[in-house]
């Protein structure tokens, strides 16, 4: 049997929302040069799947569909022509912007999974082995789907944006991917992290994980006062998922030399953000070489990232449901048979 048989995928519809998504039947290709075939065992999801199908990404004119989802792990089971990084047998991640390798935003590629570069949730897909990390033992398969994005992000905010040192306060805002695994990192760093939700459920996951400070937004609406009061002083980083609607806040959490890290699509007037009287750091995932040195940490510190629901591939209508409603902690995942 071939390894490509039996294939399926995922097809959205740009702007075609959740109900648009349907499972087909497909012949993979082959890998061509510099290319490896990876069965992909497990996928995760993000707020960015949600933009996709609403038809808010870039770059996706002349698609009529896509395959959805950025985030995922498998195993090379081909390589094409002239491919020394990965092997049959491998177990690896793409990274989200394929060829970007190293630098800044200056050499960041458009070329991203999951629109419009065909994304995780398929049973098979190609991708440029340079685009590849390999993943290590002690992670799962579907903790290691959680890292392309929400790990990759939250690595960024405190190593690039402004790196976190023993001591420092970390500002986080909800319990999602990105927050959950800026936690974890923080902590391992031995920063002390404030974070917020109006679940004292989910502030007690959080807790369990080692935050300091918990706040319930929902009887403490002046969360950023709540923090400073339990915390002595003002944050070092605030982790924005949330934007302008919440800039006042995020600010007055903050000590006078605090930065905010602004992760990908904000709600809100960009200009506010712009003219905010705390330096605001724009933050994306991360490169290859930020993607490896995040593996490096979490293998180091043996971090096992969160991963709170998981469906099948054909259950991705209701994982979409359950991340558009917020009823999550951590990351949300797809198993892939």
């Amino acid at each position: 049997m071939s390894d490509r048989s039996g294939a399926r995928r995922v097809l959205a519809t740009p702007g075609g929302g959740i109900e648009s998504i349907r499972i087909e039947a497909f012949e993979p290709p082959a890998p061509g040069p510099g290319e490896a075939l990876v069965r992909m065992r497990t996928a995760s999801l993000n707020y960015r799947d949600l933009l996709g199908l609403r038809g808010y990404l870039p770059d996706m004119e002349g698609r009529d569909t896509y395959v959805p989802l950025s985030c995922g792990c498998g195993e090379v089971v081909a390589v094409g022509e002239g491919v020394e990084r990965v092997a049959s047998g491998m177990r690896v991640s793409p990274i989200f912007a394929l060829g970007w390798i190293s630098g800044g935003f200056e050499t960041l590629t458009s070329a991203h999974v999951g629109g419009p570069v065909d994304g995780t949730a398929a049973s098979m897909a190609v991708f440029p082995a340079e685009s590849l990390v390999v993943i290590p033992d002690m992670l799962g398969d579907l903790e290691a789907a959680t890292l392309t994005c929400a790990g990759a992000t939250a690595w960024s905010a405190l190593t690039l944006v402004r790196p976190i040192h023993a001591g420092d306060l970390v500002v986080l805002q909800g319990t999602g991917g990105v927050s959950i695994a800026t936690l974890q990192f923080a902590k391992a760093f031995g920063a002390q992290v404030a974070i917020t939700s109006s679940s004292d459920a989910k502030l007690s996951r959080a807790r369990s994980l080692g935050a300091d400070i918990c706040v319930n937004y929902t009887r403490e609406p002046d969360w950023a006062a709540a923090i400073r009061r339990e915390a002595g002083r003002g944050g070092d980083l605030l982790v924005d998922v949330v934007g302008a609607k919440e800039l006042d806040q995020s600010v007055a959490a903050l000590d006078d030399d605090g930065v905010i890290a602004a992760v990908g699509l904000l709600s809100g007037d960009s200009s506010r953000m712009s003219k905010t009287a705390r330096p605001i750091a724009p933050v994306m995932t991360g490169n290859r070489d930020t993607f490896e040195a995040m593996l490096r940490g979490i293998e180091v510190n043996a971090i096992h990232p969160v991963v709170d629901k998981v469906y099948p591939l054909d259950g991705l209508a209701d994982a979409l449901n359950e991340l558009e409603h917020g009823n999550f902690f951590g990351k949300i995942a797809l198993e892939i048979r």
